[in-house]
């Protein structure tokens, strides 16, 4: 059994390099989706593995849910925190996860529009980058910490 979620988390570089490296992630691709767009993940999961309840939780931990347009450096309607749901199943889950002062909007996916190749795996393929340096091995390090049990084997590599 398979299910997708979309989720806007700041730079999809960011949140495709933490989402990929989970236990029960079949697949992960960087895009575009909202009005107007979003930098995206979409997940493609396994839910009798990683329930959709757990990357919620990841989700909010792994990133800024409490600033508007904004993630750290990165400022813009394209970086807002937004989880776009495919079901009613799915709105009420990240209703009732959603905290008071969090800001991320809670819409229904119309449509997800696959980024260019080149921002596919961006961390995987440009790890000595700077950005993929000071601001995405932070996060990982941090997956690796606060949720080493959902965490692949394999996931350093």
């Amino acid at each position: 059994m398979k299910e997708i979620v979309t989720l806007g988390g700041g730079c999809f570089w960011c949140t495709q390099a933490l989402f990929k490296r989970l236990k029960g992630v079949n697949s992960v691709v960087s895009g575009y989706a909202g009005d107007p767009h979003a930098e995206s993940i979409q997940i493609e999961f396994d839910p009798s593995i990683i329930p959709y309840e757990k990357i919620l939780e990841i989700f909010w931990t792994i990133h800024d849910p409490t600033t508007l347009n904004r993630q750290g450096a990165d400022v813009g309607t394209q970086y807002r925190s937004v989880i776009f749901y495919n079901s009613n199943k799915q709105k009420k889950i990240a209703e009732e996860s959603k905290q008071p002062s969090f800001v991320t909007e809670i819409v229904p996916l119309d449509k997800f529009y696959k980024a260019e190749d080149y921002h596919q795996n961006f961390y995987d393929r440009n790890k000595s980058y700077p950005y993929c340096q000071i601001v995405i091995n932070p996060k990982i390090q941090k997956l690796l910490e606060e949720f080493k049990k959902d965490v692949r084997q394999d996931a350093n590599n």
